[in-house]
C-alpha cells in the first residue's frame, strides 16, 4: 500500500495543475497561480514521502515529469499567453474576468500571432522534464532553472500586477517587449547548462546545509518585506547564490 503514496501526491499535483489550467484559460490569474502552489507544495511532498519510505520507482519518476508538465509547463505558458494578450489591448488598467479573457483571446487571434509566443515556456519546459528524466546525474543539484521554480517567476507577474500597487510596475509587466524578453530568458534558464542547489536536506546539520538556511531565511525575509515582487529576487538570488557556491568549489 504505501509504495502508491507518492504517487497518489503526484496525482494530486495533476488535479492542482488541471484547475490552475482551466483557472488561467478563463483570465482567473491570481486563482490559477494559488493552485499552482498547491501542484508545487504537492511536487515536493512526493519526493519527499517517496524518499521517506523507501519506495522510489521508474514510474514514480515518470509520472512526476508528467504532473510538472501540466502545473510547471502547460499553466506559465497559458499565464504568458494571456499576458501578451492583454499588452495588445490597452495596457494594465484591465479587468481580470473571464469576459475580458474572451476579448484577449480574440484579439490574438485576428491581430497578431504574438501571445502564441507566450508558449515557448511549455515547449522549453517540455525539453527540460525529458533531458531531466534521462540525466542521472542531476539527483542533488539540478542543470537549469526546475520547471516549479519557472513557473513561480511566470506565476509572479499577474500576482504583482494584482497586488503591488504600483503604476510603473503595472506598465512595465504589460510591456509587450518586457514579456517577450522575460518568456525568451525563461526558456533559456529552463536549459541552461547552469548548476543550481537543490533543496533536498540529507540531514538537518547547518554545516552540511549552510547554503540551504541562508537562502530561506532570505527569502521568507524578502516575502515579507516585499510580497509577491520578491519572488523574481528570489529567483535571481538563488540562481546567483548557485553560480557563487560553483566557483568556490
Amino acid at each position: 500500500m504505501k509504495k502508491h503514496i507518492p504517487n497518489l501526491i503526484t496525482l494530486l499535483n495533476v488535479f492542482c495543475g488541471s484547475i490552475a489550467a482551466v483557472f488561467a484559460v478563463l483570465n482567473q490569474l491570481e486563482l490559477a497561480a494559488v493552485f499552482v502552489f498547491l501542484g508545487i507544495i504537492f511536487d515536493f511532498f512526493d519526493g519527499f514521502a517517496a524518499r521517506i519510505l523507501d519506495v522510489k520507482s521508474e514510474l514514480g519518476l515518470q509520472l512526476d515529469s508528467l504532473a510538472d508538465m501540466i502545473t510547471s509547463g502547460l499553466v506559465p505558458g497559458i499565464v504568458m499567453f494571456q499576458l501578451l494578450a492583454m499588452s495588445m489591448s490597452g495596457g494594465w488598467n484591465i479587468d481580470f474576468s473571464p469576459e475580458m479573457s474572451g476579448a484577449h483571446v480574440w484579439r490574438a487571434f485576428s491581430g497578431s500571432l504574438l501571445p502564441f509566443t507566450g508558449f515557448l515556456i511549455t515547449m522549453a519546459s517540455a525539453y527540460r522534464l525529458a533531458k531531466f528524466n534521462i540525466d542521472e546525474n542531476q539527483t542533488s543539484s539540478f542543470i537549469g532553472l526546475p520547471t516549479p521554480a519557472n513557473a513561480l517567476l511566470i506565476l509572479s507577474l499577474p500576482l504583482i500586477l494584482l497586488n503591488q500597487n504600483s503604476d510603473f510596475l503595472n506598465e512595465l509587466i504589460l510591456n509587450q517587449w518586457f514579456l517577450i524578453g522575460v518568456t525568451i530568458l525563461s526558456a533559456f534558464l529552463l536549459n541552461a547548462n547552469i548548476e543550481l542547489f537543490a533543496l533536498k536536506f540529507k540531514n538537518w546539520g547547518f554545516q552540511d546545509n549552510a547554503l540551504r538556511y541562508i537562502f530561506i531565511i532570505i527569502s521568507l525575509a524578502l516575502l515579507i518585506t516585499m510580497k509577491f515582487l520578491a519572488i523574481p529576487i528570489i529567483i535571481a538570488f538563488y540562481i546567483l547564490s548557485s553560480m557563487l557556491s560553483n566557483l568556490s568549489k
